[in-house]
């Protein structure tokens, strides 16, 4: 394979040379199905097993690519489930891309675009493909394709979301003993709210110092918030996020403009023009960035530039990726100007099995992002053939 590396490309004058023995030849899919640590709640779900369709992309010069498309609990989170995301990515995606150069980012993108509207995270997933499979034929890691990297570690946040207080107070001591997380995001939404302020006291009593965020999933209503917005920030609460459904901007626009703690806007903005809507109406000041919300790395990136302008904060968002999926995420994060709240990548460390061979690690309180060509990740062949989903 021609892996000429940063010193050689002045010497590729001509366009055609990048080109030449890039084109994509293949595009397959394959779900897989990897059991969690414990149980993750959210408001309106819960998994004990976290499923993802792994894309791989092949070009003629050899090289091969990873992506990597997650869900959360099915079509819940949003409309797409694995097995959804897999039917458009062999039908309208991947012939989509067939026979195009690796390096044409913008027009592969448009052309995913004009093949399946929405389907962000099957969108994503070859998009991750793709970056991945270009920066390895090239000898380049993805973030040289995105701006180059400001950074080479994020500090990351960890989720405490099994419901059982006593069992998240002895996992985050954990973490803070281990000097992976001392930042964290309790899920709320799935008990009352009398229980939740319950449980959330008893766990920021046992985690003095430490950063906390809260994560409503669209669990509560206005009057909810409101009613318990003051017992949030008795209790020190840093950033509360999503807490009413999308689509009520008002509502959610009266609740932040009574909140001493900023809101964080998820699931209520996806494209431009609803973080516009969202920013407009001031509805939150956070954005928190997902692969699957937005499509693509470079269309992250906008996502991000689109917040930014409108004063928005970024956080960096998760849906339990592995070790691939949190690479892609990394590829984007490096480089951008700026990333207030760090991220929560902690996926490859709640997967019993990750798919990858520990090239995103974890030290110091910081995801350090994998240095390597593409997305700097390698498959475990191994943990892919096991766990991928049968029939």
């Amino acid at each position: 394979m021609n892996k000429p590396g940063i010193a050689a490309l002045s010497s590729l004058i001509a366009v055609g040379e990048f080109a030449r023995g890039r084109e994509v030849v293949a595009v397959e899919t394959v779900i897989v199905d990897v059991p969690t640590t414990r149980r993750h709640r959210l408001s309106n779900t819960e998994i004990t097993v976290q499923s993802y369709v792994i894309v791989k992309a092949a070009l003629a010069d050899g090289t091969v690519g990873y992506g990597e498309a997650a869900t959360l609990g099915g079509p819940r989170w949003a409309e797409e489930s694995v097995e959804a995301i897999k039917a458009n990515i062999d039908t309208y995606l991947a012939p989509a891309v067939l026979g195009r150069s690796v390096l044409s980012f913008e027009a592969n993108q448009l052309a995913m675009q004009k093949a399946a509207s929405r389907n962000n995270a099957a969108r994503a997933g070859v998009d991750a493909a793709l970056f991945d499979a270009a920066g390895k034929s090239l000898g380049l890691p993805a973030s040289q394709f995105l701006g180059g990297a400001l950074r080479d570690r994020i500090e990351v946040l960890w989720a405490l979301a099994s419901g059982d207080a006593d069992q998240e107070i002895e996992e985050a001591r954990a973490k803070l003993a281990a000097r992976e997380h001392r930042r964290f995001k309790i899920k709320l939404g799935f008990h009352s709210p009398a229980d939740d302020m319950a449980r959330l006291a008893l766990i920021v009593a046992a985690l003095p110092g430490c950063d906390i965020v809260c994560d409503v999933n669209q669990g509560w209503s206005e009057a909810t918030a409101i009613r318990y917005l003051p017992q949030l920030a008795e209790l020190g609460v840093v950033l509360i996020e999503q807490p009413l459904l999308p689509g009520l901007v008002a509502a959610t626009a009266r609740v932040a403009a009574r909140s001493p703690i900023p809101i964080m806007t998820d699931e209520a903005a996806f494209t431009g023009p609803e973080i516009v809507a969202q920013a407009m109406a001031a509805a939150g000041s956070v954005y928190s960035l997902k692969l699957v919300k937005s499509g693509g790395l470079m269309e992250l990136k906008r996502a991000a530039a689109i917040a930014s302008a409108c004063g928005m904060e970024l956080y960096g968002g998760c849906l339990l990726e592995t070790g691939l999926g949190a690479a892609a995420h990394l590829a984007v994060f490096s480089t951008l100007p700026r990333l207030e709240w760090g991220c929560e990548h902690f996926g490859p460390r709640i997967v019993k099995t990750d798919l990858t061979n520990g090239e995103v690690t974890f030290k110091d309180f910081h995801i350090h992002c994998p240095p390597g060509p593409g997305l700097g990740v390698t498959i475990n062949e191994a943990a892919l053939r096991s766990l991928a989903r049968k029939g």
